[in-house]
């Protein structure tokens, strides 16, 4: 029950971040049995680069406290999004925080707002929407895959968060979406191999007051499919992004300066001249990394008119009217 509000101290059954560093983040469950694989109850001993930790240890600790290893120690976390990607199991390709971050501000999400997601994959950007949009809101999540859906379904049990979410073991590209959703959706969100299947029925599920979608592909191609799809449902501010998150190091260094020292008596020999002097100083200052990270995917955005203004003609309308003429 740890995702859903703060908490002070770690009960039993709450999901827990470790934390040894930066590129060691686990995510454990405190509880002080667990089933081996015969099924048979024996105690959770979790093991580390630093050590066995026993589940039992965390039960009563508050969350950031440091726990000790048999070789060494690390810190004991309340899960937020960010952490729970960074520690999830990766049964898809998942989306990362910087891609996250912009979806969630360009779809607009507030307490209140409906979502439709496909797929669901790890989970790991259902948690930031379900975060974006409770207490009020909904997510609505679709996968076509069973074993995936059903295990996404426990997590979000597992996290206490099961009264945000609904999740569907569906195909929406060739079933649509969830009848019942139609006309109640604030914003969609795609993350499929061919998403411009899906925008037809995602066009249905839309409030009369519109909304945004957001579409999430790999290669250019799909992005350019999925654009085609946009305009020709009558999508307005249709713009394609793509993420690079540039980590600068901040360092000192030592840096040539000239210093510039103007003679006492100007009315000495030499009036009016100065002397130019070549002096090494430290100086605080930012690095640029050797290379740019590499490409994750691009984020194509458009918004859904209000439902009186999608029978308009659109600016692109009236030019090909213009052009035909």
């Amino acid at each position: 029950m740890s995702f859903d509000g703060c908490k002070t101290v770690v009960t039993e059954g709450d999901t827990v971040i470790l934390f040894l560093t930066v590129n060691q983040v686990y995510a454990i469950t405190a509880e002080k049995k667990t089933k081996n694989k015969n099924g048979d109850l024996v105690p959770y001993v979790f093991q580390t680069p630093y050590g066995a930790l026993k589940g039992e240890q965390l039960i009563g600790k508050e969350f950031g406290t440091k726990i000790l290893l048999s070789k060494g120690w690390g810190y004991i976390l309340q899960p937020t999004p960010e952490l729970w990607t960074v520690a999830l199991r990766h049964r898809t390709q998942i989306i990362y925080t910087p891609d996250i971050s912009m979806i969630t501000l360009q779809l607009e999400l507030k307490p209140g707002s409906v979502v439709i997601e496909s797929g669901t994959g790890s989970g790991s950007l259902s948690h930031a929407l379900i975060r974006s949009v409770k207490p009020h809101g909904h997510l609505y999540t679709f996968d076509f895959h069973k074993e995936r859906a059903d295990i996404a379904r426990q997590e979000f049990q597992d996290h206490g968060l099961q009264e945000y979410v609904t999740v569907y073991n569906r195909d929406v590209c060739c079933n649509g979406f969830d009848e019942a959703l139609d006309g109640k959706v604030d914003a969609v969100f795609l993350d499929l191999p061919h998403p411009w299947l899906a925008i037809p029925h995602g066009v249905n599920s839309f409030k009369p007051e519109g909304g945004r979608l957001c579409s999430f592909s790999p290669c250019i191609e799909q992005v350019q499919k999925t654009c085609l799809k946009l305009r020709e449902h009558h999508f307005q501010e249709i713009e394609t992004l793509e993420v690079l998150q540039t980590q600068f190091s901040v360092q000192t260094r030592r840096l040539a300066s000239l210093e510039m020292e103007y003679l006492k008596n100007p009315k000495e020999e030499n009036d009016g001249d100065n002397k130019c002097e070549k002096q090494i100083v430290s100086t605080l200052t930012a690095i640029p990394p050797l290379s740019q990270p590499g490409h994750t995917g691009y984020l194509t955005f458009a918004t859904m008119p209000p439902i009186w203004a999608r029978s308009m003609k659109t600016i692109d309308d009236l030019d090909n009217d213009d052009n035909e003429n």
